[in-house]
């Protein structure tokens, strides 16, 4: 539950910043993990993650609270508001609780170059995004790659996109959204059940689904069976 707010409290914070830090607070206390950027979203009442994303960075600005390094949704409070009474939580009872990691869809900092980004696994036909994440899995990418969007990372399995350079094993950076200019690569849902990462054209009313490479064949569909789950935007590879 959200203390209530005098306007005398916290001249440091703005409302939400302050809403926001006492709630992380009272869940740290309650169970000694931190809450998602969902139930973050929706406690202080803001329609997108990428505002949560933004307060905490300015609580972490200011002192109040920290990063946990290499830990997904790990935050530390470390101090509360002139005026406000009750108790930080502390690093032990962060540590010491079950730590739950469902739901690191939304970039996390790590320092001012680089973000982790929740790594969904490897792309492959049949499978849909949601299925194929692991909430345990993640991987550090530059802070220039991705700005303040709203991403994930994705492994990718197969040929069928080698003639735009991207290869089996690579892994693309994908901003999650369900609209694209056409010819944008794209990982489209097919019929609520496969995933695929491939180039998106419009023909009329219908959907065409293009690979990079020529041993494959282009997939055209109605609108109706075809969801947009992200753009691709970036591409790391190992050598």
């Amino acid at each position: 539950m959200i203390c209530s707010i005098s306007s005398g409290e916290a001249q440091m914070l703005t409302r939400k910043q302050q809403e926001l830090l006492l709630y992380i607070n009272s869940r740290l206390g309650e169970d000694g993990v931190s809450p998602s950027f969902d139930e973050m979203k929706d406690a202080v009442g803001l329609k997108s993650k990428s505002g949560i994303h933004r307060l905490i960075t300015a609580l972490e600005e200011r002192g109040f609270i920290r990063r946990l390094p290499h830990r997904a949704r790990a935050l530390e409070v470390l101090k509360l508001p002139p005026g406000i009474e009750g108790t930080v939580a502390t690093l032990s009872v962060i540590e010491g609780a079950m730590e739950r990691v469902a739901n690191q869809d939304t970039p996390e900092r790590m320092n001012d170059n680089t973000v982790s980004l929740a790594l969904h696994g490897k792309i492959a036909a049949g499978t849909p995004i949601e299925a194929l994440s692991d909430p345990t899995q993640s991987i550090d990418v530059p802070m220039s790659m991705i700005g303040n969007r709203d991403c994930y990372a994705l492994e990718i399995e197969g040929d069928s996109m080698i003639e735009a350079g991207i290869l089996d094993g690579d892994t693309v950076l994908i901003e999650r959204g369900d609209t694209a200019e056409n010819g944008a690569v794209v990982v489209a849902l097919v019929d609520e059940q496969e995933a695929t990462l491939k180039r998106l054209r419009r023909k009329g009313d219908s959907i065409a689904l293009e690979p990079a490479n020529s041993a494959y064949e282009t997939r055209i569909f109605g609108p109706d069976r075809v969801k947009l789950q992200g753009r691709l935007i970036g591409l790391l590879r190992n050598y």
